[in-house]
């Protein structure tokens, strides 16, 4: 089998790759990425390029499966119509070009964000997500386009990705000594471990499946907690100032995500991983307290 990765540089990608090169029934693995690659193997090939560029579709004849994990997270300066071109409309045509050239094997890193709230939601739940969270909405506007279109795509939707290679953002706001002063009960939130969703991955690429299918560790945690018991003397902002302040970096400096992103701290977001136990044979390895620890070692 031969396999094509868009995102080849992404975080997740540095834990993928491995485990695709490591498997015997896979004989090539080609890498795609605007950035050069963090990783090297005898069945790897990196080819630089941005997804939109026509040359890729040119790459994609003669690969078995398209992991597709080349995305827009924190926009930071780049324009809001240059994020979503990369997120949904360059993406769709790729699957389309991918579906063209004969490709049977689809994965699509989709997010849980293209819930944007529920308890104990499952892939039926409708796409709603949160108000002003462009990475959520791509993710969801991305999906519709696929389900309707390409429905033999897998749709996998991981919940807060953490590990050794968590996205830098996630790991400043777990280590802030300081949190949203929201009301109680506070929000139940999950998070899955990179490993498992790699694996989640290659479970995709070895069984013939389709769909959306949602992964997270099984017990759930609450980031206002969290800081607390790893900071003695953490300290309750009120939202609107930590959003006016979260505002204010984004705008001067570029840094971080848009404000939106402090709104999924306020709102319950857990996953039921059922459905992705019984058709992909997939159950999270790493409890919440261990993807943590790993995470901030």
């Amino acid at each position: 089998m031969n396999v094509l990765v868009t995102g080849s540089s992404s975080r997740l990608a540095r834990v993928l790759l491995p485990l695709l090169c490591a498997e015997d029934s896979i004989s090539r693995v080609t890498g795609v990425d605007i950035a050069p690659p963090h990783f090297s193997h005898e069945k790897f090939k990196a080819t630089i390029c941005d997804i939109r560029e026509p040359r890729l579709t040119d790459m994609l004849p003669g690969h078995d499966a398209l992991v597709h994990l080349a995305y827009v997270v924190l926009r930071g300066r780049m324009p809001e119509a240059e994020m979503a071109d990369i997120n949904v409309r360059g993406s769709y045509r790729l699957f389309q070009a991918a579906c063209d050239a004969g490709i049977k094997r689809l994965v699509h890193l989709s997010s849980a964000a293209v819930y944007g709230r529920g308890e104990n939601v499952s892939e039926e739940m409708p796409y709603a997500p949160l108000d002003g969270f462009r990475y959520g909405a791509h993710k969801a506007e991305l999906e519709r386009l696929l389900e309707a279109d390409i429905p033999g795509c897998v749709r996998l939707r991981p919940h807060v990705i953490l590990g050794r290679n968590a996205q830098p953002l996630l790991l400043r706001l777990l280590n802030l000594p300081v949190y949203p002063a929201l009301p109680r009960p506070y929000a139940r939130l999950q998070c899955v471990h990179e490993d498992d969703v790699a694996r989640a991955v290659l479970l995709a690429i070895r069984h013939d499946v389709h769909g959306p299918f949602n992964l997270a560790a099984g017990d759930s945690f609450s980031y206002c907690e969290f800081i607390q018991r790893r900071h003695r003397f953490a300290l309750p902002l009120p939202p609107r100032l930590a959003r006016a302040g979260l505002h204010a970096l984004w705008r001067v400096t570029g840094w971080g995500g848009e404000p939106a992103w402090l709104d999924g701290l306020a709102n319950t977001l857990t996953l039921d991983c059922r459905h992705t136990t019984t058709t992909l044979g997939w159950q999270s390895r790493y409890d919440t307290e261990a993807i943590l620890n790993d995470a901030l070692s």
